[in-house]
Order: structure tokens, then sequence, then C-alpha cells
């Protein structure tokens, strides 16, 4: 069992049939309304990598502060497109916490809880990431190109 860090295949399939909206304002969608993406803790006997297509419990973290499904992910740079040329979309989420846990993590799913809990991008810590009855915090990188956690070059 593994988890490598990945931006799942089935998500490249759905962005192209339009399935996930991160922004309110989208032509393709009569709604105009953002999908919820969330942020589930995964322990290290979980299986996780380019091939996962849903959220699951399976060997999802289990202990104090933690809940199952993880946390709501807030978009802080909906997409747009840099660099030189200007060949790159990206966007990115806030960080996120978990207070008072007592928890271990060595990675994370990033999903799509608007469209049935469709998979996005698996996040791999390099190790076990612990918090004993404190923070258990996922800083994400800058948004820009070569930085943002989800981008298309």
């Amino acid at each position: 069992m593994a988890i490598s860090q990945a931006m799942c295949t089935s998500f490249k399939v759905e962005i192209l049939s339009s399935y996930h909206n991160f922004n309110t304002t989208n032509p393709a969608h009569t709604a105009n309304t953002q999908d919820v993406f969330k942020i589930a803790l995964y322990t290290s006997s979980a299986t996780l990598d380019s091939t996962t297509t849903v959220y699951s419990t399976t060997n999802e973290v289990v202990g104090t502060g933690y809940t199952a499904g993880g946390n709501t992910l807030t978009i802080s740079q909906v997409p747009v497109s840099s660099g030189t040329p200007t060949t790159t979309a990206y966007l990115n989420f806030s960080n996120t916490s978990w207070t008072t846990a007592t928890i271990t993590a060595r990675g994370a799913l990033i999903y799509n809880s608007s469209q049935g809990n469709r998979a996005v991008a698996v996040l791999d810590f390099g190790s076990d990431k612990t918090s004993t009855a404190g923070t258990f915090q996922i800083n994400f990188p800058t948004a820009g190109t070569g930085s943002s956690i989800i981008q298309i070059a």
C-alpha cells in the first residue's frame, strides 16, 4: 500500500466533460454555482494514486478532532493562466487545519463533494505527520505557475 502524489486521471477526463466547477461564473454551467471541494486525510495503510477515482473512508484517519470526510476547502485563487509564454492554467486553495486534533496522516485526497465525491488530486506528505491535542495544518503552496496545487501546463 502506498500514497503517490498525483492529479487523478479521472479528474483530467472529467474536467474535459465539465464535471468540476471551480468558479462562480462558468458559462458551461447554467447554475453558476461553485462546487464544494474537500480534503480528507489518510493513514500510511491507504492506497491512493493517479488511479483513485472517488473519496473513500478506507484507511481514512480516525482520531480526536477529525471528522470523516475531512474539511471543506476554500478556493483562494480561481482558475487563471500565466507564465512566459502564458501556457499554464492554475488554481489554489487556502490553508486548512484541524484544531485540538490527535491524528497521524501520511497523505490526503482532494475531492469534489458536489459531484459524487469525485477525486481531484492525491497529496503525499512524504512521511507520517502527527498532531497530539494540537493543530494539524495543511499549508498549500503560493498560487502561481509551477507552484499551485492544481495546474495544467
